[in-house]
């Protein structure tokens, strides 16, 4: 499998027997990886590719610089407010990055560390193993921005932390530590950040040395349990989609260009 025509994503290879894919968001700006009109495609596609990849065992993915992900890029959202056929696109793109990553048959690890926010989230919070940084902050940023919480939120959240606790942090969009997400049960470990990558190495090489028939399998038969989810978070994307055609996320991104609170 050749990975060079990804532009967004700085992919290596490490591991027993350079089996296990190391996938880093690149952070285009110099700070935190942004999803823009190419990293949002390509964050969608290289799961297909992961697991077309005879080579590869396991995947992990993490952010370049400052943190994991910054969320998306707000050009691409306002392109996809302004533009019908934008929109539509990248409606299809985010249903297929859930459901892709959902359908891998490798396992996935991710490394969060710093903000965590947006698509880079998405495959953060569905990767089978997420790591996290004690000091991370994750943020589902929907509400604030003037949309539905879509994405990956209603598939798995709910079942990660429970009803209450995903009520309120999608509806207030308050941020979660990386220690708080291990105390409810959003991620899988958290570790001081000088061990966050070990961690996630350690993790992945055991599951590349593993039985590979029974880490799939189990992988697949656990994940039936997100695909039951599927109309739910059939309906939150084509809300979230909704919105971005309606008046308050014009707002949502006028407010974060000028740092300032809403008013919607």
């Amino acid at each position: 499998m050749d990975y060079a025509h990804y532009q967004t994503l700085n992919i290596t290879r490490r591991g027993p027997a350079d089996s296990v894919l190391d996938i880093q968001m690149k952070a285009a700006n110099g700070k935190l990886p942004t999803a823009g009109h190419a990293g949002h495609r390509e964050l969608t596609e290289i799961w297909r590719d992961v697991g077309a990849d005879d080579s590869v065992r396991c995947a992990v993915l993490r952010g370049e610089g400052l943190g994991f992900s910054g969320g998306g890029d707000l050009a691409l959202v306002q392109d996809m407010a302004n533009d019908f056929a934008v929109r539509t696109r990248v409606w299809k793109e985010a249903r297929d990055l859930v459901y892709n990553v959902i359908n891998c048959d490798k396992p996935i690890v991710s490394a969060l560390h710093g903000p965590a926010v947006g698509a880079g989230l998405v495959a953060g919070l569905l990767a089978d193993i997420s790591v996290a940084a004690r000091d991370a902050k994750i943020v589902d940023g929907h509400t604030r921005l003037g949309v539905a919480a879509g994405d990956h939120a209603a598939i798995v959240w709910p079942l990660l932390c429970g009803m209450a606790k995903a009520k309120y942090y999608l509806l207030l969009c308050e941020p979660v530590s990386g220690e708080e997400a291990e105390r409810i049960g959003l991620v899988s470990l958290a570790v001081d950040g000088d061990q966050l990558l070990p961690k996630a190495y350690e993790i992945a090489d055991r599951l590349a040395q593993g039985s590979q028939s029974a880490i799939r399998w189990t992988k697949y038969s656990l994940n039936n349990w997100l695909r039951q989810a599927g109309p739910a978070f059939d309906t939150s994307l084509a809300l979230e989609f909704m919105g971005f055609g309606g008046p308050d996320v014009q707002e949502g991104v006028a407010s974060l260009r000028e740092r300032r609170p809403p008013r919607f």
